[in-house]
């Protein structure tokens, strides 16, 4: 019987270049972004400088976490406490914690079986409660259809605050990811596209926005030193008005960070291929609908989801223990109690949720698995081959098999 030996959080190492910036960070001891000799540009600032260039945007700030570029998207934009916040009912739990953190009020929306926002009941509660912002969870890297979703907030005065943590190097129909909204929010968790252990991008084309954020970074007055946000003017108006909210990325992990950007586009295309494979090894399996994936998009598939339609817990818990006895780590967004990274809406009793019918059909069967690119693509079709051949047995049993939905259903 096949068993996979491999680890399913084991990264890349960083890049050489990365590793003698970092090494020359730490002898010269000058960590934090504000502290330079001479006319030496800080790491951070260089690093905000090259991903504004590769995402298109005219500001970019470094940031000490995916979940606190969120937050700060969010008080740039004024956010008060108690306002209402329209955002994926499928995400993880730094995207609501970053809503609850202002004090304001997470709107769950429904998810299609596409793992998509649902737009016709975003509708619905954004006129219900008067939102006026939404922050769109690119979850698991499934961007919706950006064009339909831009005309519909723009329609109901709705901003938009993009959750890329998943999505660095996407685009829909050419556009990256992060450059439709008004912010564009970005991780360097190490599971992300680009590792620093921790980290986070804030993205935007808005002066007024920008110089917020990095008052609200903490940025001590040296906001000048930036080399990707505004000029000094535009701070005038705001700068004794915005609080320190200190969250600023240092210097060791944007030098970690600055070579990884031009490693994006490569890393893209090795994780499209392992996806390729995954993909080709599950489909038509009796029982599991794989997810579709829209022309328009141009993903980063960094990991891999699949759904079970109709399977009872028992039998989906009883998937991912025998994947796992054969060195599959599998999870499953339907499982009764959070674990690890993994939880959805009903877990997150502080936002009073209400019950999402939809959503949770969708999140009862739906499988997760991380597609890392220490795997080969030797690596993958064994995976594939084990979940394939434990999804037909498990289906045996006795809740009536549920037909393949393919690619184009």
């Amino acid at each position: 019987m096949d068993h996979f030996s491999g680890s399913f959080t084991q990264q890349e190492p960083i890049p050489e270049a990365g590793v003698e910036a970092a090494i020359q960070i730490l002898r010269n001891g000058r960590l934090h972004r504000y502290n330079t000799a001479g006319d030496e540009i800080a790491q951070t600032a260089l690093l905000e400088e090259e991903f504004a260039a590769y995402t298109g945007a005219r500001y970019c700030l470094a940031v000490a976490s995916g979940g606190y570029a969120l937050a700060t998207a969010l008080r740039a934009l004024l956010v008060c406490p108690d306002a209402p916040v329209l955002t994926n009912a499928f995400t993880l739990a730094p995207v609501p914690g970053a809503i609850a953190s202002m004090g304001a009020r997470p709107v769950f929306i429904e998810t299609t079986p596409d793992l998509t926002i649902d737009f016709t009941h975003l509708e619905t509660m954004a006129r219900e409660t008067g939102a006026r912002v939404l922050m769109l969870s690119h979850m698991r890297g499934h961007l919706c259809d950006m064009d339909r979703l831009m005309a519909l907030c723009d329609s109901l005065g709705v901003r938009v605050v993009e959750d890329c943590a998943h999505t660095m190097g996407a685009a829909w129909n050419g556009v990256p990811s992060g450059r439709h909204g008004v912010i564009g929010c970005y991780s360097t968790q190490t599971y992300k596209h680009m590792n620093s252990g921790e980290g986070g991008l804030l993205v935007t084309d808005d002066a007024g926005l920008a110089a917020r954020s990095v008052l609200l970074s903490g940025s001590y007055m040296l906001y000048s030193r930036h080399r990707a946000a505004p000029p000094p003017e535009v701070f005038e108006a705001m700068r004794l008005d915005v609080p320190n909210i200190s969250g600023r990325m240092d210097n060791l992990r944007a030098a970690i960070l600055r070579p990884q950007i031009a490693m994006l586009d490569d890393r893209r295309r090795r994780w499209n291929a392992l996806y390729a494979v995954m993909e080709a090894g599950l489909d038509q399996t009796n029982g599991l609908r794989l997810i579709p994936r829209p022309e328009a998009e141009s993903y980063v598939a960094s990991s891999f989801q699949f759904s079970l339609p109709g399977w009872k817990p028992a039998r989906v818990a009883a998937l991912v223990a025998r994947c796992a006895a054969r060195g599959v780590e599998l999870k499953w967004f339907g499982a009764p109690e959070p674990m690890g990274f993994t939880s959805r809406y009903e877990h997150w009793r502080y936002a009073a949720p209400p019950r999402l019918p939809q959503t949770d059909a969708v999140l009862a069967g739906l499988i997760d698995m991380r597609l890392p690119l220490t795997f080969s693509p030797e690596d993958v079709a064994l995976i594939a081959r084990i979940i394939r051949a434990e999804v037909l047995t498990v289906g045996q049993g006795e809740v009536a098999p549920v037909t393949t939905l393919r690619m184009g259903d």
